[in-house]
C-alpha cells in the first residue's frame, strides 16, 4: 500500500492495484512502436526519467515523466475508433496538471528523431 503524500503516492494519483496489474501486463507486451520509442527514452537519455506503462489514477500512460508531468501516448489503429475516449482521458489527465502528447505509430516508425525533438520541446 502506498503511503499518502509520498512521491510514489502522488506519482500514481491513487491508482488501484488492478491498474498496476494491467500496467505490468502492458509492459510485458509493448507494441513495436512503443518498444522503439522506449529505446530512446530509457536510462535518462533525454535527461529525465520516463516510466513505461505507468498507472495514473484509472489510466495507464504509455510513458510518463513525473518530473515534467508529461504523458506520451503512442496510438495505433484502434485509436482512430476511440477518439472520444482518448479526448476524455486527455482532459482528465490535464485536470491533474499533466501534459499529454500523442504520436501515431507511423510517426514513430517513419521519423523517430522528429518525435524525440517534439518530446524535448515539452520537457
Amino acid at each position: 500500500m502506498l503511503q499518502k503524500n509520498t512521491v510514489e503516492h502522488t506519482m500514481y494519483y491513487n491508482a488501484l492495484p488492478s491498474v498496476f496489474a494491467k500496467a505490468k501486463e502492458l509492459r510485458e507486451n509493448m507494441t513495436q512502436a512503443e518498444k522503439m520509442l522506449w529505446e530512446k527514452l530509457r536510462r535518462n537519455q533525454l535527461g529525465v526519467r520516463f516510466k513505461p506503462q505507468h498507472p495514473i489514477d484509472i489510466f495507464i500512460a504509455d510513458f510518463y515523466c513525473h518530473f515534467a508531468k508529461l504523458v506520451i501516448e503512442v496510438d495505433g489503429e484502434i485509436h482512430t475508433s476511440q477518439q472520444d475516449y482518448d479526448d476524455g482521458r486527455t482532459a482528465e489527465l490535464e485536470r491533474l496538471g499533466i501534459t499529454v502528447i500523442r504520436f501515431r505509430n507511423e510517426e514513430v516508425f517513419d521519423d523517430i528523431d522528429k518525435v524525440i525533438r517534439e518530446i524535448k520541446q515539452k520537457l
